[in-house]
């Protein structure tokens, strides 16, 4: 998609870090936005930054599908049409996987894959019957291609988010849709998801802490040696305007992606991966 003057963008998790670099540089290219977050005060500043006039704001969870298909009938009802659809809202939990309960892995797969495949339920159709140009951006994760290190719930819902975009790619390729699709596959990024616990629902409480205690220190210092948020949206717009499929926010990852695949030619565990 070419040309993104005028057109209208949905963006979830917009209320900080990658959402909110999203939003406001998709404003910058001139924009209409739909901003969608759990986050109220968040979205009102995310709106603000944006500038006055460029977007509408609704509390969505996107883990509720009745909630994103109100989102969707309120950004087609009152922009008239959606050409850009982010799928960005996410959450993180460290913690080795033969620790983690039941809660753990319906919050993880609520937000970070549920939120993924309700959006796209609601909006792509609609989207395709409008017979134009449009993009869908699918907020993964590195760790959805390498795996995450004491976080393996995070990493089953990113790995299953992955495999959505990608079969959402090609199935819209199949039926010949104008519609194009990156899976945005971040790293370390100066975001707050290091502390998404702050926004787990009272109904999936945390039942048990990190049986790693080193690895919120080093979540802790991953973020902090990160790449800011709004480098990570100039790499989403440049592949939006050149169609590719896949963003990896690091130079080390892909070669990171080769190490593994080496790895399962021979029949090895694929090595621990390093986010610098």
């Amino acid at each position: 998609m070419r040309e993104l003057f005028g057109k209208v963008a949905v963006v979830t998790g917009a209320a900080s870090g990658i959402g909110r670099a999203l939003s406001v540089r998709l404003a910058a290219e001139g924009m209409s936005l739909m901003l969608a977050d759990v986050d109220p005060g968040g979205l009102a500043e995310t709106a603000e930054l944006a500038g006055n006039g460029k977007a509408l704001t609704q509390i969505t969870d996107v883990s509720d599908e009745a909630s994103v298909h109100h989102l969707a009938d309120r950004a087609f009802g009152e922009l008239g049409a959606v050409h850009l659809l982010c799928n960005n809202a996410g959450v993180f939990q460290r913690g080795h996987m033969w620790t983690r309960t039941p809660e753990d892995f319906s919050w993880l797969l609520g937000v970070n894959l549920w939120g993924v495949l309700h959006g796209i339920q609601a909006f792509v159709p609609r989207m395709i019957e409008q017979d134009t140009e449009g993009h869908i951006v699918n907020t993964v994760s590195v760790a959805g291609l390498l795996g995450a290190p004491s976080a393996g719930g995070y990493a089953v819902s990113k790995y299953a988010a992955y495999a959505a975009t990608q079969s959402l790619a090609q199935d819209l390729a199949a039926v010949g849709s104008r519609l194009r699709v990156t899976a945005l596959c971040p790293g370390g990024v100066r975001t707050r998801i290091n502390h998404s616990e702050q926004v787990r629902p009272a109904g999936l409480s945390l039942a048990r802490g990190s049986d790693d205690p080193e690895a919120q220190e080093r979540l802790d210092a991953a973020v902090e040696r990160g790449i800011e948020p709004e480098r990570v949206a100039d790499l989403v717009v440049e592949a939006i305007h050149e169609e590719r499929f896949l963003v990896l926010t690091h130079p080390d990852y892909g070669m990171g992606l080769r190490r593994q695949t080496d790895a399962l030619l021979t029949g090895g565990i694929p090595p621990l991966p390093a986010y610098e």
